[in-house]
């Protein structure tokens, strides 16, 4: 079962509260009317709306929409199924169309529409809003971002990964359990990204512990540009690498890289997954065969809890033939894993504090104390200090056999903060 600490989470329908109804009999037989006491009123539920910061027709366009299905589908189970006795959940949402300059207009609609806490899958938000949402003291839940973002401690509370530990966990497990040093020497790591958050937290992160490890890896350079699909210099300076980085998307880069030549295994991590139909789109299994992709979600056909009600919602809410597509597209619709911790967040608010005191304070006392429990360890959880949530990380492969990811490493891995 997914569990709080010291308390059980129930993903099944939660039994509602049982409504106590007094019926009452005349002497003659006759059935007395129900009377409600004077100024006796239902209860309403209290509407706690979530504003979505999103792209709907920039350049993640695609793989947004299918984070705005899980929030949309996770939204409506919480609903449907009274998880949060007393409350009712909206989604308001803003098209940033991904420019970093709309970041803040987005921020203030969402606020005047009277957003309770803010949900983004845009990487420059968390950058551009910190300031902000902390003097506003509003809660602020990136899908992707990095550590920097997160300290000092304040509104920011990243439910996803960061790309810091997922590249120090990566590295350290693949000079362990990959690398042949007696046969092939000290490897070449370097990689290529677009300017933005996640490309330069990953690749900074990497060159931090391979200075920290020269034994372990040899650093060739990282190698940054704006939005563009020809990778002529940076496939020249990577070539000689054995493990590489990926720009994402990967399409053009990845069959720029083996047209020139280059041998080596290619690296990612969450923001890949969500963009992987390009891999199908341009058939490049082949191309990526062997390629390492470190997750702090499970991947589509294995067993656990929060892999099981994404399966279940998936395709409750979707067609047969959609649902597929989406599963093909790769691994945005991951992102409900961290959007249920949010609206457990909220749960757990109304809980403690009662619906009617769901409020920024109250949310910010349950989120910094917050845990949850899947698949027998801790998988998420934070801090008074510790920003981030995501406390193991699975190790995917690229398979040329199956066309699919498989698992490289059974079991799940302990975050690596430091090299």
């Amino acid at each position: 079962m997914i569990m709080k600490t010291k308390r059980w989470l129930i993903f099944p329908v939660l039994i509602g509260l049982l409504l106590m109804t007094v019926g009452a009999c005349g002497g003659n037989g006759t059935e007395e009317p129900d009377i409600q006491p004077t100024g006796t009123e239902p209860v309403e539920d209290v509407d706690i709306i979530i504003g979505n910061l999103t792209d709907l027709t920039g350049v993640s366009a695609t793989a947004q929409q299918v984070i705005n299905y899980a929030l949309e589908d996770l939204v409506n189970y919480f609903n449907d199924e009274n998880l949060i006795p007393g409350v009712n959940l909206k989604v308001v949402e803003y098209d940033t169309q991904f420019e970093a300059a709309n970041d803040i207009p987005g921020y203030e609609y969402l606020k005047n529409k009277g957003a309770d806490v803010i949900l983004t899958g845009v990487t420059s938000a968390p950058v551009t809003l910190k300031p902000r949402v902390n003097d506003d003291k509003m809660l602020l839940f990136p899908l992707s971002g990095n550590a920097t973002t997160l300290e000092p401690p304040g509104y920011i509370f990243s439910p996803a990964s960061l790309p810091e530990h997922e590249a120090m966990t990566m590295l350290a497990w693949i000079a362990e359990n990959d690398w042949d040093y007696e046969a092939n020497g000290i490897p070449k790591f370097g990689g290529a990204s677009w300017n933005e958050p996640n490309g330069e937290a990953f690749l900074g992160a990497a060159k931090e512990y391979i200075d920290a490890h020269p034994d372990q890896f040899e650093w060739e350079g990282s190698y940054f540009t704006d939005v563009k699909f020809l990778w002529g210099p940076e496939v020249n300076a990577l070539k000689d690498c054995d493990y590489v980085f990926t720009p994402n998307p990967m399409a053009a880069f990845v069959s720029q890289y083996r047209d020139a030549g280059g041998k080596a295994k290619f690296c990612g991590n969450g923001p890949h997954l969500a963009l992987l139909d390009v891999v199908y789109d341009a058939k490049l299994w082949d191309e990526i065969d062997g390629m390492f992709i470190v997750s702090p979600s499970r991947w589509w056909g294995e067993d656990g809890e929060l892999i099981n009600l994404r399966e279940q919602l998936l395709y409750a809410n979707h067609s047969e033939s959609e649902a597929n597509e989406i599963k093909r597209m790769g691994g945005a619709y991951n992102a409900l894993d961290n959007i249920y911790v949010v609206l457990d967040i909220i749960r757990q608010t109304a809980e403690e504090y009662g619906p009617e005191n769901i409020t920024s304070e109250n949310l910010y006392e349950t989120a910094k104390s917050y845990s949850l429990v899947a698949d027998g360890v801790e998988r998420y959880s934070f801090t008074d200090t510790k920003r981030y949530s995501a406390n193991y990380y699975g190790i995917y492969r690229a398979s040329d056999e199956v066309d699919e990811l498989v698992r490289a490493h059974e079991g799940w891995l302990y975050h690596l903060t430091s090299p």
